[in-house]
């Protein structure tokens, strides 16, 4: 279970849910840990629980990735500490719940720098290093919105569908160099999504509700097997699959009343 001992993993958005359970995965096999988030309090917590618990360096860097510069700051700060990215978790991100017209632009261009820009840039001064060194594992986190388009979610959901398609693209792009990317597709999960999205959970959410720790372990099982795409939850599977089959127009129609069905 330590098969990652002498890699070095850096987990964005890891003061809370996903990015927390991805980084214990990755602790827990050996890893050694850079945690990135806005919360330096709270990152500071993340990284003591898992120095004690997983017995690894742990280093912290409080940022916020979706301003201008971040991400190339970030890795030079890394690079000041004498480190190298083995292994990429992108996980920072949000989402902003509501018809399109009401949210307030500042906070869906918030949104979209930190779901594409910082990610895409992040991905890419990651990658290359990987790729000189032979050896480097990508995961992204989208979402089964990514699937159809998805009224009151419409820019999110988007986005992930961005995320997903460049993810596919790009693993395809590294194969033969040791590199690949893996994207992870959740469904409804026992994190802070809801409450910064500004939505209650839905009948829906309620009956699909994964936990956190359920997902992080798929994910990194699934980046280590270098797997391409990944959904995780039996019911999710059979909604981004049977997504194929629907004709668009209901597709969105259908998502419409899913997200606001209480």
């Amino acid at each position: 279970m330590r098969e990652l001992e002498g890699r070095t993993a850096l987990v964005t958005g890891a003061s809370s849910g996903l990015g927390v359970d991805f980084a214990r995965e990755l602790g827990d096999r050996g890893a050694t840990l850079i945690l990135v988030a806005r919360r330096e309090e709270r990152l500071h917590d993340v990284a003591l629980e898992l120095r004690h618990k997983c017995k690894v360096r742990v280093e912290v860097v409080a940022m916020d990735l979706a301003k201008p510069g971040a991400p190339a700051a970030l890795l030079a700060e890394i690079s000041d500490r004498g480190m190298a990215i083995d292994i990429l978790v992108n996980n920072a991100g949000f989402g902003a719940h509501g018809d399109f017209l009401s949210v307030p632009w500042e906070r869906e261009f918030q949104m979209l720098n930190l779901d594409i820009i910082a990610l895409v840039h992040l991905t890419k001064l990651c990658a290359s290093g990987m790729v000189e060194r032979e050896w480097g594992r990508i995961l992204q986190v989208a979402s089964v919105g990514a699937f159809q388009p998805c009224p009151s979610y419409a820019s999110y959901a988007a986005a992930k569908a961005f995320v997903l398609n460049f993810s596919e693209a790009l693993h395809y792009e590294l194969r033969g160099t040791g590199v690949s990317c893996t994207v992870i597709s959740p469904g409804a999960t026992a994190t802070e999504f809801l409450d910064i999205a500004g939505q209650k959970p839905t009948l829906v959410h309620r009956m699909t509700m994964m936990t956190s720790a359920a997902v992080g372990g798929i994910g990194i099982r699934s980046m280590l097997r270098q797997r391409i795409a990944v959904v995780p939850g039996l019911i999710n599977k059979l909604a981004a699959f049977s997504i194929r089959f629907t004709p668009r127009i209901i597709a969105t129609a259908m998502a419409s009343v899913m997200m606001r069905q209480s």
